[in-house]
């Protein structure tokens, strides 16, 4: 079989670990695909890559692939989700002048007593015209939007009380070092980078914020993935292979072993393998502690791109962008994920597939067995920190009961 080839770019975060491993432990090479891999160390970087056809699909921010269909900041493309790349996996992570000021304790603290603290803070320096400021990776971004969701629910405005600042993942730790920044939401490795160097301290897990929040996407320009329907479907079933490899007992050595390798993340191999096993060092010199589906991917349909995840997304653009929640956008921001392309590609596989395309976000407190068209699928706690629920089919209702 000739192999079709794709060229994916991608950011040095551990999230990238299922086209890495894809190409590297022959699942794609199974499709009868070969991936070229393009490491970048922006997001812009990667979407302009993309949109450019520099590369025919992406490691992407969830947000990107939005913002970008919908023409935020530039001309409107419209983009393609067949495949969520996992879920969580980032971090709140202090200075340790701020870490100091709010007392965080040694373990992972409570997002309202934490909030709280840094509300004191925060209205201090605000009162001397010295406001506290913090680094995201992108302005669409889960990570602006989860720190964002967070700081309203404690009473923090975000752009008036405190400062929001873009940083690139590799460079974040570097601001927080050189005091530009007081504290980032990153993905790993660079809040445990950020540790090690003496220089932060993780406060939250942003699976603390939001239990199953979509983070990092398989993109691809929506024109592209139509042409080349079948190959697609192919490498969603080599990414999904290697999703189930990827949570095997036993391979988180080899998984660290490769994506540690300079040219994919170039980062420390402990800290790497810290991540993708769930353990968590918050303090410089501390023992790692377990910390359950930090980083979440395969089980519960975790790459399934569920619609009702990226209305989330918009909401949270339409909110923090101070713009009109617009029906026409709303139903545009949804169809970037494609379940569809997932269903097809994995039907007669034995993997579990959703039989609805959204759900409630965040009304989930225990384990409940869901409705699918092949397999079983059970779906774990999905909370949000301050116990709202997300309907897909009510965005004005809901944006209307938000601080």
């Amino acid at each position: 079989m000739t192999a079709e080839s794709f060229r994916i770019g991608f950011l040095p975060l551990v999230d990238a670990a299922l086209p890495i491993l894809a190409h590297e432990l022959g699942f794609a090479e199974a499709e009868g695909i070969k991936l070229e891999l393009v490491r970048d160390m922006t997001w812009a970087t990667v979407r302009d890559r993309l949109l450019y056809g520099h590369t025919d699909a992406a490691h992407m921010i969830a947000p990107l692939a939005i913002a970008t269909t919908l023409g935020r900041d530039r001309p409107a493309v419209p983009l393609a989700v067949p495949f969520v790349l996992g879920l969580n996996g980032n971090a709140v992570t202090f200075s340790a002048k701020l870490a100091a000021e709010t007392g965080l304790a040694d373990g992972l603290g409570d997002p309202v007593k934490i909030g709280t603290a840094m509300k004191l803070i925060a209205d201090a320096r605000l009162a001397v015209g010295k406001r506290l400021r913090f680094g995201v990776v992108h302005r669409y971004s889960s990570h602006n939007y989860m720190l964002r969701y967070w700081l309203a629910g404690v009473g923090i405005r975000p752009d008036q009380d405190i400062e929001i600042v873009v940083t690139s993942p590799p460079f974040a730790a570097d601001a927080l070092a050189a005091g530009e920044v007081d504290g980032i939401c990153v993905g790993e490795p660079w809040n445990s980078i950020a540790v090690d160097n003496g220089v932060g301290h993780i406060a939250l897990a942003t699976a603390q914020i939001w239990r199953r929040g979509v983070e990092k996407v398989l993109t691809m320009r929506a024109t592209a993935l139509e042409e080349r329907r079948g190959e697609v479907e192919a490498l969603v079933r080599s990414l999904h292979a290697a999703a189930a490899h990827f949570v095997e007992p036993g391979v988180a050595e080899e998984s660290a072993d490769i994506l540690a390798r300079p040219e994919y993340l170039d980062a420390p191999r402990d800290a790497v393998l810290r991540a993708i096993t769930d353990r968590i060092r918050l303090v410089p010199g501390g023992e790692p502690i377990h910390y359950p589906d930090f980083m979440f991917q395969y089980r519960e349909a975790a790459n399934f791109p569920w619609r009702s995840q990226a209305a989330w997304l918009y909401s949270q653009m339409v909110r923090w962008d101070y713009v009109a929640f617009d029906d026409a956008a709303a139903a545009a921001a949804s169809n970037v994920f494609r379940p569809d392309v997932y269903r097809a590609a994995l039907a007669g596989s034995g993997a579990p597939l959703p039989g609805a395309s959204s759900k409630l976000e965040g009304g989930l407190d225990e384990p409940i067995g869901a409705g699918s068209t092949q397999g079983r699928l059970v779906l774990g706690s999905d909370r949000f920190f301050d116990g709202r629920a997300f309907d897909p089919d009510d965005i004005q209702g809901y944006l209307a009961g938000l601080e």
